[in-house]
């Protein structure tokens, strides 16, 4: 296939390099961005008068039929061609002739690229919001299951407090939140039109780069050419989101593996998301999780790609930039299977309540709630954080818990307890009278729930 460009040139790319320098094989899956850009482009220069409305009718009906083909897969994208702009370009061409060479006026491959990038990443960005959350509903879901289950609450992996699983839950619905709207947040900035920026100069035809931007969907169009064509901002951006959507996954799977393990056996996930092994016939392997987070160390590096790339690119284009478009891609890809997975992994997952408030029982994790019991007799809490330590060491050396613990065996460390200390320490009413808001009381995990809903609602 003869480049487009190679009136300058008085010989063939060599092999080797044609190969180094193409990207089809990885940007043809924006062949659909790239027609709607080219069509929204063909409409404008007609209305302009810059090119005859004969000439983009044909262009439009051209254009019409490739993507039905490509679609339909009556016609395949050639692996020959350079990029899938040139593809176009060449099969638009041979299909109307001499009309279909008048398309590519007042524009660039530099500006269409960064056009099709940020259309296909809107796409791409609809679904992966669309993902986040059903996986936040799953969360939701489980959590208003679990409103009355309580399960150890950890600090350095170690039994600190009683709470309620749903409080827990709702912690990963909270980040998930965060990711959904810093998602938003990085496509409404991504939304400007940067065609018509032309190579990096702008063009000398009177086109309207507001009409093809409004026709395209965007807010409205990058203000210099030059940082139209040479900005990538808004795939770090994007990247940093979802390097931030794969680290709370990566968190929320360590969890969902230590959980299902038989050392915790708080959860059992459904069959349908775990494997088995090939030696041993008891196995029952979270590997859905451990993927998740096995894969997130990929999707960093997806952003360490792209900010290396561009850390020392001079203005305007430069061919280096060809090389976000695999890291991005990787990245959108990587976030949207493992979310795939992820969600209803969570939705289907078994909550073992009893094992849960088993391990609440171990672990003296209603020390805290002894101590606070001190306090509001007058005793400084540090005077009776100093006794508790010392019972639960009591406690320790004499295999006992603090419920078992006669009351003479408590006045022995503080003339202050007085039997009133045991209905302090069932774990229920520790957990119930956690009145602050944010915490793990009831009224505080139902006023979360109805965050978590109205946010669901209104997204």
């Amino acid at each position: 296939m003869e480049k487009m460009w190679a009136g300058r040139f008085s010989k063939a790319l060599d092999r080797n390099a044609d190969d180094f320098n193409s990207s089809i094989r990885f940007d043809c899956r924006m062949y659909a961005q790239d027609i709607k850009g080219s069509m929204a482009h063909a409409a404008m220069l007609a209305a302009r008068g810059i090119i005859p409305q004969e000439d983009a009718d044909q262009i439009l009906s051209g254009l019409e039929g490739i993507l039905a083909d490509l679609q339909s897969g009556k016609l395949e994208i050639d692996p020959a061609a350079e990029d899938i702009h040139m593809f176009m370009e060449s099969e638009l061409t041979k299909r109307i002739g001499d009309a279909g060479k008048k398309l590519h006026t007042a524009r660039s491959r530099n500006d269409q690229v960064a056009l099709d990038i940020r259309l296909y990443l809107r796409d791409e960005c609809a679904v992966i919001l669309k993902q986040l959350k059903d996986l936040i509903a799953a969360i939701y879901q489980q959590a208003a299951d679990n409103q009355q289950t309580i399960v150890p609450g950890y600090t350095h992996l170690q039994r600190a407090q009683p709470i309620m699983f749903a409080h827990h839950l709702l912690a990963y619905a909270m980040m998930f939140m965060r990711d959904v709207t810093r998602l938003e947040d990085a496509c409404d900035r991504m939304n400007y039109c940067p065609l018509g920026s032309c190579a990096l100069a702008g063009t000398t035809y009177p086109t309207d780069r507001f009409a093809v931007a409004q026709a395209l969907g965007f807010k409205g169009i990058t203000e210099n050419s030059i940082d139209g064509v040479s900005d990538r901002d808004f795939c770090i951006e994007l990247l940093s989101c979802f390097a931030t959507v794969m680290m709370h996954l990566s968190r929320f799977s360590e969890e969902v593996i230590l959980w299902s393990s038989w050392e915790f056996h708080f959860i059992e996930l459904d069959d349908s998301f775990t494997t088995g092994s090939s030696i041993m016939p008891q196995k029952k392997n979270p590997d859905i999780a451990e993927l998740v987070r096995g894969k997130t160390g990929r999707v960093y590096g997806d952003l360490m790609t792209t900010l290396t790339l561009l850390k020392g690119l001079p203005l305007a284009y430069n061919k280096d930039m060809q090389e976000d478009k695999e890291a991005i891609f990787d990245a959108v890809d990587t976030v949207k299977q493992c979310l795939a997975c992820f969600a209803p992994m969570i939705e289907t997952m078994s909550v073992k309540q009893e094992n849960m408030l088993a391990a609440a029982k171990n672990g003296f994790i209603n020390a805290t709630d002894l101590a606070d019991y001190l306090a509001k007799k007058g005793i400084p809490f540090r005077i009776a954080y100093k006794a508790v330590g010392q019972i639960v060491g009591y406690c320790v050396q004499n295999n006992t818990v603090l419920e078992d613990l006669p009351l003479a065996v408590y006045q022995q460390f503080h003339d202050a307890f007085s039997s009133d200390l045991y209905d302090a320490i069932d774990l229920k009413h520790c957990v119930e009278t956690r009145i602050s808001q944010g915490g793990t009381g009831a009224e505080s995990i139902q006023h979360q729930l109805e965050t978590v809903k109205a946010f669901l609602q209104q997204h």
